[in-house]
Parts: structure tokens; sequence; C-alpha cells
């Protein structure tokens, strides 16, 4: 994807734990238990196997569903990546959104913020969804889709940052996609024990504020 000066960027990869609340309640009342069900399996196989290297046979086979029948619940392979990664933004940006909602200060919101954002992609009982090398392999159309959510998304940051008191020579657009690479990237190199992903949220926005 690429920012609006035309330099490429990094993706956000985002997260979904399909039994955790904040994910599920995406898809509260809109599908079947049936549908949840094979959603949440396309949803393992995707992390683990990648966008390639996961097919509707594979996902019919671990839900129990041949044949054309799995097409009852899904339209295709490419309209239930989108749908997946979709709801994994859709819940980051509602929990983020909330986080920030009881901060008055915008430095404030900028630590609720990050710290909510590395708790998702520090959380280990997610599946990660998609992985960032898949992204760039998926179908053109599939891919204008997922750019168009992931920009969608990147404007909760683009408010946030420009409520910021930043110095009148700082760039602003450079400034947040370094603070989105930096928490995306965490789970390349975190490890569990001497400090929380909440901590690691709180000390990002430290340095940020600070830097």
């Amino acid at each position: 994807m690429n920012s609006p000066d035309g330099q490429d960027r990094d993706i956000a990869v985002m997260q979904m734990s399909p039994d955790r609340e904040t994910a599920r309640a995406r898809f509260d009342g809109d599908v079947s238990p049936r549908k949840r069900q094979i959603l949440e399996i396309a949803a393992r196989l995707f992390a683990r196997n990648g966008y390639r290297g996961t097919s509707i046979r594979d996902i019919g086979e671990q839900a129990g569903v041949l044949g054309g029948s799995l097409y009852h619940h899904i339209r295709s392979k490419d309209a239930l990546f989108v749908e997946l990664h979709n709801a994994a933004l859709d819940a980051a940006e509602e929990k983020i959104a909330a986080a920030m909602a009881v901060q008055g200060d915008p430095w404030a919101r900028l630590e609720a913020a990050c710290v909510a954002l590395a708790e998702i992609q520090l959380d280990p009982d997610s599946l990660t969804l998609p992985l960032m090398n898949d992204f760039r392999e998926v179908p053109e159309d599939v891919r204008r889709q997922l750019v168009a959510r992931r920009d969608a998304f990147e404007g909760l940051f683009r408010a946030l940052v420009d409520d910021l008191p930043l110095p009148a020579d700082m760039d602003r657009s450079l400034y947040r996609n370094l603070l989105l690479s930096l928490l995306n990237r965490a789970g390349d190199w975190y490890r569990p024990g001497r400090m929380s992903p909440a901590d690691i949220g709180r000390q990002v926005a430290r340095i940020f504020r600070h830097g």
C-alpha cells in the first residue's frame, strides 16, 4: 500500500481472536452459529497456512462441510478473507476508540491508543490474520478492498496525531506511520516476561511524546 506521498509503507498486521467477546461481537446478529464456526476455522487456517496455503477444500474438510454445501455459507475464498480481515479491524478499532474516549488530554489519548493496540498485537491467544507477506500476495481486487479498510482504520490514528501539540516542523504523517509501524511490528521482537503488552504501549507513547 502506498502512502499519499507515494512512498510504500508497511501495512498493519492485525490480530483476531474469534473466541474473544470483542471480535465475536462484530459478527453477533449477522451470522448463524454454523457460519461462525466456519469463520473461526478459516481464521485458524489462514493464520497457520497463509492466504495461498489455504483452500476452500481445506476449510470445508475442517468444518465437516463437503462439496458445494460450503458455498451456502460463504461466497468465495476471497470474500471470506476480506470478511475476516475486516472483522479483525472492526474489533480492534472499537477497542482502541473506547480506550481513547475516556481520555481528555491528547497525550493521554495517545497512551490509551498505544496500550490498546499493543495488547491486540501481543495477545498470545490471538490468531494473526493476515500475515503481511500474504497481504501482498492476494489478488489485486482483494488487495484494494483491504487497503481501503486499512486506510479507514488508520484514520483513527490520523485524527489522534493531528490533535497532538507537536512542534510545527514535525511531519505528522511520518510520525503516525512510524508509530503504527513500531506497534504493529512489536510481535517480531516482544518476548513475555519483563514487560507486559500494556507496559510496551505506555513506553512507546512516552518515547513518541519525548522523542
